[in-house]
């Protein structure tokens, strides 16, 4: 499975944030959320209806945005 298909934009979710499988999550929290020091394990943990590859396809996505092989509008 592709993980970027696990990213969906869609305006009337989270104000057209990238966000995970159509779901509130936006991309950015994910991250922030690996950022502030939690384990994969321990997202999962606090949020069940996230899973690995949710977490993997948000990686993804901030790294083909920051090496700028994605545009945020073409996602």
């Amino acid at each position: 499975m592709q993980y970027l298909e696990r990213i969906t934009i869609e305006s009337s979710i989270c104000h057209g944030k990238p966000c995970v499988r159509g779901m509130r999550w936006p991309v950015e929290v994910i991250i922030d959320m690996l950022g502030s020091g939690m384990s994969f394990d321990e997202i999962l943990e606090d949020h069940p209806e996230l899973e690995r590859e949710d977490i993997l396809a948000c990686l993804s996505y901030a790294k083909l945005l920051v090496s700028g092989r994605l545009i945020k509008d073409a996602a």
